[in-house]
């Protein structure tokens, strides 16, 4: 049986005290699956919170981290059409990403072109599809139209940016500290504005007082309340990230004279719920949005598999610029 390094956790808690390095057997694909070989799998915050037992699912323990990666595909099992060995593919909440080699449902790998960047590949089908879909889901958006958000410096804020762009859409992203905001207007935001205060004047001067029928909220607390102050009447606030760890609260007044709508957004809900069909489709215009260069992945640090401990402690600091990723290394090559 072929064995691979994974990282591991057997019990919940401080991510970098739980999680371990550890030799695991790889069967061969069953019925339906695939066998990949990965080369590359971010951290996210979710995968933190999985680690801390926070998330919205808790896996059965014990389970090995990652919900995102790309690699290619070793060996199919019977009954698997439109996939060969040798196919270069990302995939996302397949269980567990973290390792050189995982077997998983071949419905939850996503075929890639032949030239999107390995870090980019490794990062596609969690931030920027949320920020995809968080477009297209809840408001229908004419060209022209500006979209507010939160966390615009986080991988979903830089998703959305670099989207609504490609889309005519204008983004207007805020940010708590000054400094990233040439970086954000260079990436293509339309306005870059401080989340302080005075955001709603800030959002009608540099709109000229332009309706804003969503918002996107990724920080909780009092960020949010500014965003939804700063909506147009009927306007809709979508909540998909808790960065604030601080719930959200909204005035009677906004949702009685504004008749605001308060939604939210979990992309596992939208893996478990969509077809296959549709969920191939939407995920085909994501990579062809990748193969034009409209999208990027902005990485912090990356660390061998080994190096588990330091890759979760980088992850977890705070203003940290990009993601980190793990990159596997050619030991399974003699498993």
């Amino acid at each position: 049986m072929l064995k691979a390094l994974a990282i591991r956790f057997h019990e919940f808690g401080p991510p970098a005290q739980v999680a371990h390095l550890q030799t695991v057997d790889v069967t061969d694909p069953g019925p339906g699956q695939v066998r990949i070989r990965m080369e590359a799998a971010p951290i996210h915050p979710a995968d933190l919170n999985r680690l801390e037992g926070r998330y919205g699912e808790s896996p059965t323990l014990p389970a090995t981290g990652g919900i995102e990666g790309c690699g290619r595909i070793e060996a199919i099992g019977t009954g698997v059409m439109g996939l060969e060995p040798g196919t270069r593919v990302a995939l996302a909440h397949a269980g567990g990403t973290w390792c050189e080699r995982l077997v998983t449902a071949a419905d939850r790998v996503f075929p890639l072109p032949p030239d999107i960047d390995r870090d980019l590949a490794a990062t596609l089908l969690i931030n920027p599809l949320t920020a995809w879909l968080m477009l297209h889901s809840f408001v229908p958006l004419e060209p022209g139209e500006w979209v507010l958000f939160n966390a615009a410096n986080s991988a979903v804020g830089r998703s959305l940016i670099e989207i609504a762009r490609a889309e005519g859409l204008r983004s207007l992203a805020v940010v708590r500290r000054p400094e990233v905001i040439p970086d954000l207007t260079h990436l293509g935001a339309d306005a870059v504005i401080l989340d302080d205060d005075r955001l709603r004047e800030s959002v009608r001067e540099r709109t000229t007082a332009a309706p804003i029928r969503l918002a996107l909220n990724a920080v909780g607390g009092s960020s949010a309340l500014r965003l939804a102050n700063a909506l147009a009447t009927g306007g809709t606030l979508v909540t998909y990230g808790a960065m604030g760890r601080r719930p959200v609260e909204l005035p009677n007044g906004l949702l009685i004279f504004k008749d605001l709508r308060a939604r939210g957004f979990w992309l596992n809900r939208w893996f478990r719920e969509t077809p296959e069909a549709e969920r191939q489709r939407t995920l085909q215009t994501i990579a062809a949005l990748a193969a034009a260069g409209r999208l990027s992945t902005k990485v912090a640090a990356t660390y061998p598999l080994s190096e588990v401990q330091e890759a979760l402690t980088t992850a977890a600091q705070d203003r940290r610029e990009g993601k980190v990723l793990f990159r596997m290394n050619s030991s399974a090559e003699s498993c």
